[in-house]
């Protein structure tokens, strides 16, 4: 009857010790979603959605400058430079555009020149 008041020695840890955790789940158990921010919207990633949901094709981006066939990017050719950069004054990345990686580099020397001699403007609208 003494042992019924006193707790058990694996009740409770002295100070110091580590108790032991819960186990872990495998991997495997786990939910897997893509790493670029948790689950897709009711689609799924590629519109594949329920009853009535919509089919999404995403058309792949290709190079402007690849296609007509232009070789020169001139930084005075502002018309052209002008659709590269945002509204902000950014140059617009190559995920967004579609332009391939020379020409990306190419474009925004381009850029960075005409913004020197006043033809572009280095930031968007003050408000």
């Amino acid at each position: 009857m003494a042992d019924e008041t006193k707790p058990a020695a694996t009740d409770t840890a002295p100070p110091g010790e580590r108790t032991e955790r819960p186990e872990r789940t495998e991997r495997s158990e786990r939910p897997r979603f893509p790493r670029s921010g948790g689950p897709s919207g009711p689609g799924g990633p590629r519109g594949e959605g329920g009853p009535g949901g919509r089919k999404y094709f995403r058309r792949k981006k290709v190079c402007k400058f690849c296609v007509e066939k232009i070789e020169a990017i001139n930084y005075k050719d502002t018309r052209l430079l002008a659709q590269f950069v945002a509204e902000s004054g950014k140059i617009v990345p190559r995920r967004l555009t579609g332009v391939c990686t020379p020409h990306q580099r190419r474009l925004s020397t381009a850029i960075k020149q005409a913004r020197n001699i006043a033809l572009l403007p280095f930031a968007g609208r003050a408000m």
